[in-house]
């Protein structure tokens, strides 16, 4: 069996679609997750390929006990701060020591929650299957081998219960899967509406504030279908983050191609030669802005810097973000 896969991923849309054949499921706040086990041993991969099973091990551990030989399985790793799922708690386990990896394994234990089959308990490969088929054979998985830290994630078929999730407001957005659909690899080919539009950015570069030595400003980068990296904007809120620290990562990264396509510092009536100077940096560091307005593939005002994202690559950022 092949222990690797490109998730299948969703396009954004402002409204959920409704007619027949539709699926809804929450969109989860944590670390997107495959699964594959196979002669015992199990990898988990990340959106961005990478393996997640280091800082993990008490996910790996528990999928190790269930008594099949082979299976695959996509879903999000979840991790709960008192009464609510919190992505921070999550962020603080890509830590490079295993001690405290294990320690937070302890005290906050992650949730598997499921949502997709890959590869059935028997071994067979359910790619080309449709979602309705997939989806049985996941609740007979986790029916037989689930339990509290290994779940099944809601959904419904009922389009009014899947807006009430949206309007509710403690969800990030709804998912919306065709039934009839095959399990598309790395293709956007499912639907997703968020409670206020976000997208996940590449920091091309940086600009120093006026006066301190200190970043200002984050310059915002997403890769056309050519792989270059425009320049769509820029987000200066950083409530709650040390300047500092964030000042010396982004040094820490200089040196790079900054934007290799649309680059910032274009005409400008407001524009003076201290705003023109910005820090190029290595393609590395990804983050997911809140915004309002685009106009001509740019954000039409400042962002709202929500979080870093470590778990995505810098080639997942897109710009059919900006699409919708």
């Amino acid at each position: 069996m092949r222990m690797t896969a490109s998730p299948m991923e969703a396009k954004s849309q402002v409204e959920l679609p409704v007619g027949d054949g539709w699926w809804y499921e929450p969109k989860w706040d944590g670390f997107r997750c495959l699964a594959f086990k196979a002669k015992g041993r199990v990898e988990l991969l990340a959106k961005s390929g990478k393996s997640l099973a280091r800082f993990f091990p008490e996910v790996v551990e528990r999928l190790e006990r269930i008594e099949a030989e082979a299976f695959g399985l996509d879903g999000e790793l979840l991790a709960q701060d008192g009464d609510r799922y919190a992505f921070e708690v999550l962020q603080q386990r890509l830590h490079p020591a295993e001690s405290r990896i294990r320690k937070l394994a302890a005290e906050t234990p992650a949730t598997f929650a499921l949502f997709d089959m890959l590869v059935d308990a028997d071994g067979t490969d359910l790619r080309k299957h449709p979602h309705r088929e997939r989806h049985e054979r996941l609740q007979a998985f986790v029916e037989r081998f689930g339990g509290p830290r290994l779940t099944l994630s809601p959904g419904t078929e009922d389009a009014a219960l899947a807006q009430s999730w949206l309007d509710g407001g403690k969800l990030e957005g709804v998912v919306a899967k065709s039934r009839d659909g095959p399990y598309l690899e790395g293709e956007r080919a499912m639907v997703k509406v968020k409670r206020l539009r976000s997208a996940d950015c590449v920091v091309g570069g940086f600009r120093y504030a006026s006066t301190g030595g200190r970043v200002g400003s984050l310059l915002l980068g997403l890769y056309d279908d050519a792989g270059l990296l425009n320049h769509v904007g820029f987000t200066s809120a950083f409530a709650g983050i040390d300047k500092g620290d964030l000042t010396r990562q982004l040094e820490g990264l200089r040196g790079g191609p900054g934007f290799t396509g649309r680059a910032p510092g274009g005409p400008s009536r407001w524009s003076t030669e201290r705003s023109g100077e910005w820090e190029p940096l290595r393609h590395e560091l990804v983050v997911e802005v809140g915004f309002d307005h685009v106009s001509d593939g740019r954000f039409r005002h400042g962002t709202k810097l929500l979080r870093f994202r470590p778990d995505k690559a810098p080639e997942q950022c897109r710009m059919e973000q900006l699409e919708a």
